[in-house]
């Protein structure tokens, strides 16, 4: 059997194809408007390459902010507009004001109306071309899934809602015992007897392996994939693809195998890394501080007419090492919020005032946690401490949820930025998800790309 395949991109693959021609689009449309016009604002020769530098900076810094590279979000055109006017807006005025590296101002300042749509221009038309193409069903990475009936549904919908372009087209049922209906249209549901020529029919482009039982899979059918490994089909356990696609540990797979999936990231003990860490959350603690005492008048005026109460509040967290610590926040609820017992905020919790959900879409009032950060409870980027009832209680039922405790709590963090609003059991088994891939792969790029979304969240008024 020749392995047929259609062609596909990986979620990393697609990212990079979205910087590399943002920039090559951008570059190229602003040659030709050189060349053809009289445009002498921007100039690509050998004298001037530092322009293009910065500018190919500010792009990328830009459009990483405004969420052009959010997969989930680069399919849709509606919201790639807005998010292009942003990032050209933006990106063009921090390009004027810089001074040396960048062009002198032209006379003429129409030349800078169309630098400006030059850059609108070239991102509109590749974006187009590239929802138009590369986002069409012919690229979808088509996948076989092995598993039982009654988890079908939850594995699909959690790989299909990380990556719209990773399909699961049809599964072979594992587990023969159980009669669990079959229930979906979208799946086809194939025989085990030849998987070969399934592969072959619907141009798999790889096999994932999402059986929990250590019998599921036959001698049959396992030498069938071993045929199948032997001749280059992309074979695959569910717990590194989901792991790979969601960007969260799926500790709910684990079980008794924990050690296979927590080899620990090793800058929780790289002392050159934790020095810098430590040095970026000190700068940002200072950054974060001054910019909360240049608006704490305004906050002070709500905090009076709105809020009625006292302006802080402290509350008894978890820190590192299961330590505890007292956190400080500007108050956002009124001021008998639990009255009754501790309880989870929730989405439109009515104990938050008004001034309240001001503050939590902000994120304005999590500035003093700077302190916390200063004296060393808390760092910028890591888990979200949680209070000590709320963690014994999570801890009976959710398995590992005390691993986040070896690094540090923070401000912000992987969980803060793409999970859901932690109300819930299932919403805390999700942040924890996260909190595990940042302590797995915890890196100076992942603290980087954390930023990125946190002033994404804080643009976009996503807080909670």
């Amino acid at each position: 059997m020749s392995q047929k395949s259609n062609i596909h991109f990986d979620i990393s693959e697609r990212k990079i194809l979205l910087r590399v021609f943002d920039i090559i689009s951008v570059l190229s449309l602003l040659y030709l408007v050189g060349l053809v016009f009289d445009f002498d604002y921007f100039k690509i020769n050998e004298q001037n390459w530092v322009w293009s530098i910065v500018l190919v900076v500010y792009l990328s810094v830009f459009a990483t902010i405004f969420e052009l590279y959010d997969l989930q979000k680069a399919n849709k055109f509606e919201i790639v507009i807005q998010n292009i006017i942003l990032t050209s807006s933006v990106t063009v005025l921090f390009y004027l004001l810089t001074p040396f590296y960048t062009p002198m101002l032209p006379e003429n300042r129409l030349q800078i109306v169309y630098f400006f749509l030059s850059i609108n221009l070239s991102l509109f038309s590749w974006r187009y071309a590239y929802i138009t193409l590369i986002s069409a069903p012919r690229y979808f990475k088509k996948v076989l899934l092995l598993c039982s009936t009654q988890e079908l549904d939850t594995i699909v919908n959690s790989l299909h809602k990380s990556d719209p372009n990773y399909r699961v087209i049809g599964f072979i049922n594992t587990d023969t015992k159980n009669n669990t209906p079959y229930l979906r249209g979208d799946i086809k549901k194939f025989s085990a007897l030849n998987i070969s020529d399934v592969i072959t029919g619907n141009l798999i482009s790889e096999v994932v392996i999402a059986s929990s039982e250590d019998d599921a899979i036959s001698v049959t059918l396992y030498n069938q994939l071993l045929l199948l490994l032997k001749k280059g089909v992309s074979i695959r356990e569910y717990t590194q693809v989901y792991e790979d696609i969601t960007h969260r540990v799926p500790v709910q797979h684990v079980a008794k195998d924990f050690y296979r999936y927590f080899p620990f990231s090793r800058s929780n003990q790289n002392k050159l890394y934790l020095f810098f860490h430590r040095l970026l959350d000190l700068l940002f603690s200072i950054i974060g501080l001054t910019f909360g005492l240049l608006i704490s008048p305004i906050i002070l005026i709500g905090n009076v007419f709105a809020n009625k109460g006292a302006f802080f509040y402290t509350q008894e967290r978890v820190g590192r090492n299961g330590t505890f610590f007292k956190i400080y926040k500007l108050r956002s609820m009124v001021t008998d919020a639990e009255k009754d017992g501790a309880a989870y905020a929730s989405k439109n919790d009515e104990r938050v005032t008004k001034f309240g959900k001001f503050l939590r879409k902000s994120r304005f009032d999590e500035i003093p946690q700077f302190i916390n950060v200063i004296k060393g409870d808390m760092s910028v980027i890591g888990p979200r401490p949680e209070r000590p009832v709320f963690v014994k209680e999570l801890s009976k039922k959710i398995p590992f949820f005390e691993v986040r405790h070896i690094v540090k709590p923070g401000v912000t963090g992987w969980a803060q930025v793409n999970a859901s609003y932690g109300a819930t059991e299932n919403d805390a088994l999700e942040k924890l998800q996260y909190d595990l891939f940042y302590i797995k792969h915890r890196s100076l790029f992942l603290d980087i790309s954390i930023v990125f979304k946190t002033l994404s969240t804080i643009i976009f008024y996503r807080g909670q």
